[in-house]
């Protein structure tokens, strides 16, 4: 699947985030739209404290497998 957006790097605090809660696996599973929309959502954030909101807000669903972005979501 290609993305028709531009795409998003990864920062490391993000990986750093993911590694340490063991997440990698969740979020390379999920669709590239979803990934690349969570870190432009992150990257966005002008506050270091919004930045780490939107971060635990990622990892909680990422946890939950079953929430993108507040709403329901169903892996396929």
């Amino acid at each position: 699947m290609t993305l028709k957006r531009p795409q998003n790097p990864i920062p490391g605090f993000v990986a750093a985030a993911l590694q340490n809660q063991g997440l990698e696996e969740a979020y390379a599973s999920r669709p590239p739209f979803q990934r690349n929309d969570y870190l432009g959502w992150i990257a966005r954030a002008k506050r270091p404290e919004t930045r780490e909101k939107r971060l635990n807000q990622m990892i909680d669903e990422l946890n939950a497998g079953n929430t993108y972005m507040g709403m329901g979501w169903n892996k396929r």
